[in-house]
């Protein structure tokens, strides 16, 4: 195990700024996840990590010790691509055994080496198939087995689980973290599924442009996301912009209960961040309730077990909407069309500074 230090990195392509001056420490035996949009630079990240591209500023220390002049093949770490990359002439087991052959390790500890970690994986029955013999999930955990083998201080991986099929990677995540929390190695994957993400590491590293927004255990993401950007890209919810007034938010001419916002100066441009899940909705029955605002239901989304209702604050022409999650069952009763009460408890929505604010009132 060792810690990964990546210490004010910056880099550039053709102009184009893709990383800036950027800093990230993962602790010993830790997963950690970089999240984020096509573009967002993480893949470049993981890159410099590995020593497959070299930053522009900045340093790379694992263990302590800078290894940003070292090459890929001398800092220990062990990476699984996207594509898999399997050697298509060789079984399983030799895939597996081609790093510690290659570093010159005697044959009998080649063999059992590999062996151990095609159980580990799950694929001893496999270890004399080819790739083409394998499926998609087969061949990914024989990548991640060859990656293990040489023993690495870091396991990188580059969105391992993307070609997969959703059960298959649903499946494989799970074996991911398992054989990371056995092996204790310190791992770093890219990812684009929040889901993947939220579900497997110790911490989310969100990155929008070539900056960290956000780095912290994906509980405190989903429940307290630092700014608009991770409260739209993780989970879903709605982001309404207004201005604080006390303990609610002012959003076109409602005043919305959120406690958050006494936190701010009154009249301060806002972001009002509230999931789905916090949103309770009633029939209209005359006068609307204390905190209680009047909306529109104007479609469902049936997701199973959960229906997702969406509903359009009055006067905002359909500029500002919000989501409750209701059971798919107590969802029939509220018809697109409908007007009906929506609440949530006043210390549920988060709220942030509107960073736009300036921007678009020029």
């Amino acid at each position: 195990m060792a810690t990964v230090e990546v210490n004010r990195v910056s880099k550039s392509f053709a102009g184009r700024q893709v990383l800036a001056d950027l800093s990230l420490t993962m602790g010993e035996g830790e997963l950690v996840c970089l999240l984020g949009p096509s573009g967002c630079g993480k893949t470049t990240l993981l890159r410099i990590i590995a020593g497959f591209i070299p930053p522009e500023s900045g340093r790379v220390l694992v263990a302590g010790k800078d290894v940003t002049a070292l090459s890929p093949s001398a800092r220990r770490m062990g990476m699984v691509f996207q594509a898999y990359s399997l050697f298509p002439n060789m079984t399983a087991l030799d895939n597996v055994r081609f790093g510690p052959r290659v570093a010159g390790r005697p044959k009998s500890e080649q063999i059992a080496r590999a062996g151990q970690l095609l159980d580990l994986v799950g694929l001893s029955e496999h270890a004399d198939k080819y790739p083409h013999q394998l499926s998609g999930g087969q061949q990914q955990r024989v990548a991640l087995a060859r990656a293990l083998a040489v023993q690495p201080q870091v396991l990188l991986l580059d969105e391992p689980l993307s070609a997969l099929d959703a059960k298959v990677r649903v499946q494989l995540r799970e074996e991911i973290r398992r054989i990371q929390r056995e092996t204790g190695v310190t791992t770093v994957l890219v990812t684009h599924d929040q889901e993947e993400a939220l579900s497997i590491s110790d911490r989310v590293a969100v990155m929008n442009e070539g900056r960290l927004l956000q780095v912290a255990s994906p509980s405190t993401i989903y429940r307290e996301p630092s700014c608009g950007f991770v409260a739209r890209f993780i989970g879903s919810g709605a982001v309404l912009r207004g201005v604080a007034e006390g303990h609610s938010v002012r959003v076109a001419n409602l005043a919305l209960p959120a406690s958050a916002a006494a936190a701010h100066v009154h009249g301060a441009a806002v972001e009002m961040f509230i999931r789905p899940e916090n949103v309770r909705l009633q029939p209209m029955n005359g006068q609307l309730p204390p905190g209680a605002v009047g909306v529109e239901v104007r479609e469902r989304t049936f997701l199973g077990s959960l229906t997702r209702i969406r509903l359009t604050l009055p006067g905002t022409d359909d500029q500002f909407s919000l989501w409750a999650d209701l059971a798919s069952e107590q969802a029939e009763a509220f018809i697109p069309g409908s007007r009906v009460v929506a609440q949530w408890d006043e210390a549920a929505p988060r709220v942030m500074p509107d960073a736009d604010a300036g921007l678009r009132n020029g």
